[in-house]
């Protein structure tokens, strides 16, 4: 398709790759672990990662890490299109569809509380409440 984003990859941008995907992974099935501990650890990640984008000029610090190996830099979103942008820049590689900013934080903060929610009823349906 037009209008994709190729992304070239050396190892390190491999591995920060698939630990983003591990990480979306379980931000996305987290909620249906069956063990409390999981759960609760889950019900607080969620927040603390919404918070850690927040306080972080909504980029995520695996792409901060990326760049100052890279560059010796913080920040490089000049360099690095996916530095708070990761899952757009993912969904735009894979389908062609370019989705802004406003959007792809909807989407987000939607599909995070959803899961949240479900993790909640998860957690109270092992309590026996």
């Amino acid at each position: 398709m037009s209008g994709q984003i190729k992304v070239r990859r050396d190892a390190l941008g491999y591995f920060c790759f698939y630990l983003h995907l591990a990480i979306m992974g379980f931000i996305t099935l987290g909620w249906t672990v069956p063990a409390r501990g999981v759960l609760i650890f889950y019900l607080g990640f969620l927040p603390a990662t919404i918070l850690h984008w927040k306080l972080n000029a909504d980029a995520c610090i695996l792409n901060n890490l990326e760049s100052w190996l890279r560059y010796r830099r913080w920040r490089a979103p000049e360099r690095n299109p996916e530095e708070g942008a990761w899952l757009r820049t993912l969904i735009a590689a894979l389908t062609g569809i370019h989705l802004g900013r406003r959007r792809t934080d909807i989407f987000i903060y939607s599909a995070m509380a959803l899961f949240w929610a479900l993790a909640w009823r998860h957690l109270l349906q092992f309590q026996g409440a």
